[in-house]
């Protein structure tokens, strides 16, 4: 293995992780600025009133993408696995 298939295999492990993550954390990050601009609008500043928004709202998302999300984890340790002799060489 030189340091090429090292950095390949940590660049796609990142990606993989970005990938996996994202749908989640977008759901969070859009609800979040939608209730963080409802309550300046309004001037309430109570936390649970962001907090159980975001939480229904990554719950939801993690609900609706789980089966996308673990064929791209299966389809990546697949991957690493069947490559295992070639990177041993």
């Amino acid at each position: 293995m030189d340091p090429q298939d090292a950095i390949d295999l940590g660049r796609e492990a990142v990606m993989v992780t970005l990938l996996v993550s994202s749908p989640v954390l977008l759901a969070g990050m859009v609800v979040g600025l939608v209730i963080g601009l409802l309550q300046a609008l309004t001037q309430i500043q109570e936390q649970t009133v962001s907090f159980v928004p975001k939480m229904v709202a990554m719950v939801l998302a993690l609900s609706i993408t789980l089966p996308w999300l673990v064929n791209e984890m299966v389809e990546y340790s697949r991957h690493l696995i069947s490559n295992i002799p070639e990177l041993l060489r």
